[in-house]
């Protein structure tokens, strides 16, 4: 049996996770046919190989795929959630609190930050390795019966879906926090039938070709996830996407509620955490720093105080405790100290509009060192003119994707354009380097931010963490130190 990871300690965990591509030409004889004993490198190769042919949005070859399966999802009841920004922290939110509330709840989430495994979760722990082999193996069983009728085969993330339904069907999971994909109405996970709630985080223009053109299209295709008979829940949203969604709503006769933040009473803050109340909810314990976070926090309340309406029994112990245990990795996440080093998931407009915020709230007057690196389909030109008049100076890195990554000399190229005069900018060659050379730039009083991609926020913590392990020019402490010393 393979080790089970909670999530997440960042510094349990091994080092670095082997990629997809590491693992490609090491065996040209693995069997990836169907073998029920299949291990977890080979389903890992399999799905290597299916990941190059991309993904296609649209319901029909998933919903073939798991008619060969039985329907496993058709036996479980979700929580559907979808928007641009915020998915990942209120799913976190709700379904720890569920499960303190004594509730079997299964996570699906994309994209991961410390492991492949972590998209597959059930009460906060990893989908064993074994495990995920085994239903690897099941899953491509269909595949072939689906080809051998002619059929096309599914996509990566339909095979994961898959996976998924399959596991948490195993595990007899109460409820399932389900994570879209991309977009909602035509995303592999809105196969589902019975959703309890569909709920909305903060909505803003991003994947802007593919969901639509404008705000209002990209929030008609999110709003897809609301079926007959379910409850709505939504962050506050622009007036735009709030038409969209209450439209959508009222024509399946589905209850809409908003998240108010206006009824957050904030106690206290820093980057160790919050402390608030909302509505019934006093003094609670938010791990998640950020001002954003705020939203995210009520909009998890939201939906557990609906699941109460509809009789589920969740005391607000069992609340305030899922809040104060919700981790969360890649959201302005404190690393180290002396100096500090954060590590966050901005990837688009808004969030590094949220991610400035949170500097000038947390650190008024400082200015920071930066890691970076992004994608080449994501708006760096206009994330790099929010953050680069906060740097003091910026270590651009590419990411593993090859066909998706912005070359950190491009990247480099843009920040020179906005930050100021002087600002030093170096295009490193590895994510390893910027990380030790940001290091070794850091005295004990300076901040290190790295962020863009969360693709890439995994390796970071590897890499800082092997930094600290074998000593670094800086004095770093480690988060599972700091932690210690929270005092909210």
């Amino acid at each position: 049996m393979t080790a089970a990871y909670n999530s997440y300690d960042i510094f349990q965990i091994p080092l670095s996770e082997p990629h997809f591509s590491d693992m490609i030409n090491t065996d040209e004889n693995i069997n990836t046919k169907g073998n029920e004993n299949v291990t977890y490198k080979e389903a890992r190769v399999y799905l290597d190989k299916v990941s190059k042919y991309g993904s296609v949005l649209g319901l029909g070859t998933i919903r073939k795929l798991l008619c060969e399966l039985g329907n496993p999802q058709d036996d479980l009841k979700f929580i559907h959630i979808a928007g641009t920004n915020g998915k990942g922290s209120v799913l976190a939110y709700t379904s720890t609190i569920l499960s303190k509330a004594g509730y079997r709840v299964g996570r699906y989430l994309s994209p991961t930050v410390v492991s492949y495994l972590e998209r597959i979760q059930v009460d906060a722990q990893w989908i064993p390795e074994d495990a995920f082999a085994r239903l690897t193996a099941l899953v491509q069983k269909a595949i072939a019966c689906m080809k051998a009728a002619g059929e096309t085969g599914p996509t990566v993330f339909e095979i994961e879906t898959a996976i998924a339904f399959l596991y948490f069907k195993e595990q007899g999971c109460d409820l399932v926090v389900l994570e879209c994909g991309l977009g909602g109405a035509e995303d592999a996970t809105n196969i589902i039938k019975n959703t309890l709630i569909a709920v909305f985080t903060s909505i803003s223009r991003d994947h802007l070709g593919i969901l639509g053109n404008s705000l209002a299209e990209i929030a008609a295709k999110k709003s897809g996830i609301i079926k007959p008979g379910c409850r709505v829940v939504s962050s506050v949203q622009l007036p735009e996407v709030t038409e969209v969604l209450t439209q959508q709503a009222e024509i399946h006769g589905c209850p809409y509620v908003t998240a108010d933040e206006s009824q957050v009473k904030l106690h206290s803050e820093s980057y160790e955490g919050q402390l608030l109340s909302y509505k019934e909810i006093t003094n609670a314990c938010c791990p998640l720093a950020g001002r954003h976070q705020i939203g995210n926090a009520a909009t998890a309340l939201e939906t557990v105080f609906t699941l109460r309406t509809m009789g589920y029994h969740i005391s607000n112990a069992a609340i305030c405790q899922g809040l104060k245990e919700t981790a969360w990795p890649g959201r302005f996440t404190c690393l180290g100290a002396d100096p500090l080093f954060f590590i966050d998931g901005a990837h688009n407009e808004d969030a590094a509009k949220r991610l400035r915020e949170t500097l000038e709230t947390y650190f008024p007057g400082k200015y920071f060192i930066y890691i970076m690196g992004v994608f080449k389909d994501k708006e760096y030109e206009e994330i790099a003119k929010i953050m680069a008049p906060l740097a003091k100076s910026v270590h651009t890195v590419a990411l593993s994707d090859t066909g998706r990554t912005l070359l950190a000399a491009e990247l480099a190229d843009v920040m020179r354009r906005h930050c100021q005069e002087n600002v030093p900018v170096h295009a490193e060659e590895t994510i390893q380097t910027a990380v030790a050379n940001a290091l070794m730039d850091a005295r004990p009083d300076d901040i290190v931010l790295a962020f863009g991609s969360l693709s890439y926020l995994g390796q970071v913590m590897a890499d800082f963490k092997r930094t600290s392990a074998c000593g670094s020019p800086a004095n770093t402490k480690q988060a599972s130190d700091i932690k210690k010393e929270i005092k909210l």
